[in-house]
């Protein structure tokens, strides 16, 4: 007896593959990496640990579209970061404000959790925050412009 033909089985699985790629479905055989989140940033020209934060970001697999301006206190008011919570650059990223050296970790977290905040802070310009890389200051990253108020997001 002749065996069957396993050519109707690979046609099934690849239309599945397609039909399921279509309507959003995961693929069968594993998921494609999702596109880049794009983050806006905005920093200072003389800022050499805010280019490493941005490198930092890259790294993880955000896209960065980078504004050098020689002011960008007007974006912080602008994106209502607190007096109390500035750093040295400023992002949007999905309508959050990102403020200053927050890990990449934490803002895929952001992303995903999607709290009722503003967006994140790491306040000054913590030593062993991303783009600092000068290991051994704990530091904060605060969510702000909650309903109930600031509070602390992440400890590192």
């Amino acid at each position: 007896m002749k065996p069957k033909s396993k050519k109707p089985l690979i046609v099934a699985m690849g239309a599945a593959l397609v039909g399921g790629a279509l309507l959003g479905a995961p693929a069968l055989l594993g998921s494609a990496p999702a596109a880049a989140q794009e983050v806006e940033v905005w920093k200072s020209p003389y800022c050499g640990c805010c280019e490493g934060w941005v490198k930092h970001m890259q790294s993880a697999g955000f896209s960065m579209k980078v504004h050098t301006v020689e002011d960008v206190d007007a974006v912080k008011v602008a994106k209502g970061v607190p007096d109390n919570l500035v750093s040295c650059h400023t992002a949007v990223v999905d309508g959050y404000a990102i403020e200053g050296h927050v890990p990449a970790g934490d803002v895929r977290r952001l992303l995903t959790e999607r709290p009722k905040v503003k967006g994140l802070s790491a306040p000054g310009m913590p030593q062993s925050a991303p783009g600092m890389d000068m290991p051994g200051q704990a530091y904060d990253v605060i969510a702000f412009g909650a309903p109930d108020g600031n509070r602390v997001y992440a400890h590192h």
